[in-house]
Parts: C-alpha cells; sequence; structure tokens
C-alpha cells in the first residue's frame, strides 16, 4: 500500500499527461457542436426542414443509400435515447409521473 501511495503523484502526472490531448480534442469539437444555434444560423435551418418536407412529398427519400438510412436511424435513436433520460431525470423517476 506505501508503495502505490509514494507512486501517485508519478501515476496522477503521467494520467494528465495522457489525457490531455484528448481533452483538447474533446473541447475542440464541444466549442462547435455544442453551441446553440445562432441568428445566421435559422436561414439554413429553415431551408434543411423545407428540403426535409418537399422530399417526403416527392418521395425522395425512397432513393435513400442504405448506409445513410442506417445513420438516419442511428441519430434518431440517440435523440429518443436523450429525449428519455431527460424525461427521468427532469421527474426524477424512472418509471411514471407523481400525480
Amino acid at each position: 500500500m506505501s508503495k502505490l501511495i509514494s507512486q501517485a503523484p508519478a501515476l496522477a502526472a503521467r494520467l494528465a499527461a495522457e489525457a490531455k490531448p484528448r481533452l483538447e480534442t474533446f473541447v475542440k469539437y464541444a466549442k462547435v457542436e455544442l453551441t446553440p444555434p445562432t441568428l445566421g444560423d435559422i436561414p439554413e435551418i429553415r431551408s434543411g426542414i423545407s428540403r426535409l418536407i418537399s422530399g417526403a412529398r416527392t418521395g425522395r427519400w425512397k432513393e435513400t443509400p442504405v448506409k445513410e438510412a442506417w445513420l438516419n436511424t442511428l441519430v434518431t435513436v440517440e435523440v429518443l435515447c436523450w429525449f428519455y433520460v431527460g424525461e427521468c431525470i427532469g421527474k426524477r423517476h424512472i418509471v411514471g409521473y407523481d400525480v
């Protein structure tokens, strides 16, 4: 046990050195991906929604490649899972509401 305690500062320094590049990468992507939309993004969002609606009307969704359809399915499942996790956090129970 004393050997482990004596090596703790060296282990902590090694852990920090190995974690630093990964943390920098996370922060770089988090600054871009986790920011809320700005006013300049609204026209792009509107055009994306209109393309989605027109694709649904014309049946263009039937021509989606399998790889892209699978990716869209995974994104949808991820969004639903985060929605349900947020619901569980909000109601502070896993099942049901306290009515």
